[in-house]
């Protein structure tokens, strides 16, 4: 069975009410959902916030009211669970700043950017990928490459977010590792190579 038919049965069975099976077809998004929380908070407050708690308030959120999501493809339930993340974050920024009151125009600006985000981390799949994908085809290329990263060493996975997502050269990619130049790009090279092998196994 593939990928694409267990996430349909998940879907199916936590429509019906299934809890174990709604925590399962979450956490598989909760890699793409960092990744994208990690850039807007960058973006946003400087980073300084923790991803992985605006990820479980979405998670729990999203669990709250699955039963009005009415979509019936990964495409739209990670639409909507960005939307939920973006009002998440939004009251993140808001706190940050001490700002109390809802800001429609900040919700809609963090909307745009989690879309152009995952619409990057699409564009970053194209570049890694050494051959066209039918596993691609039928799953979102941003949930796969979000995965795929997840389970990379550290080092590896940052140096890629950084240099393909955040888009900083080496030389600002060795200044916030603390590394060398020359060591920041074997990482990158080693990185890439890495992700390219795991998609050349999953096709």
């Amino acid at each position: 069975m593939n990928e694409v038919n267990d996430l349909e049965i998940l879907l199916t069975r936590a429509r019906g009410g299934d809890d174990g099976a709604l925590g399962q077809l979450l956490e598989q998004y909760r890699p793409y959902l960092m990744l994208l929380a990690r850039l807007q908070i960058g973006r946003h407050i400087q980073g300084k916030a923790d991803g992985a708690d605006v990820v479980q308030e979405t998670f729990l959120e999203a669990a709250r009211h699955f039963s009005q999501f009415r979509g019936g493809t990964e495409a739209e339930l990670t639409a909507w669970l960005r939307q939920i993340l973006s009002t998440r974050l939004s009251h993140l920024v808001r706190h940050y700043f001490g700002t109390q009151a809802r800001d429609v125009r900040l919700e809609r600006t963090l909307e745009n950017d989690l879309d152009q985000s995952s619409r990057a981390i699409d564009r970053s799949l194209v570049a890694v990928q050494s051959s066209p994908s039918q596993r691609a085809s039928n799953r979102e290329q941003a949930v796969l490459l979000s995965n795929a990263l997840n389970d990379l060493p550290e080092d590896y996975r940052e140096v890629l977010v950084l240099r393909h997502l955040e888009g900083l050269t080496f030389p600002q990619i060795a200044e916030r590792m603390g590394r060398t130049v020359d060591s920041v790009e074997k990482l990158w090279l080693r990185g890439l190579t890495s992700l390219r092998r795991s998609f050349g196994q999953n096709e």
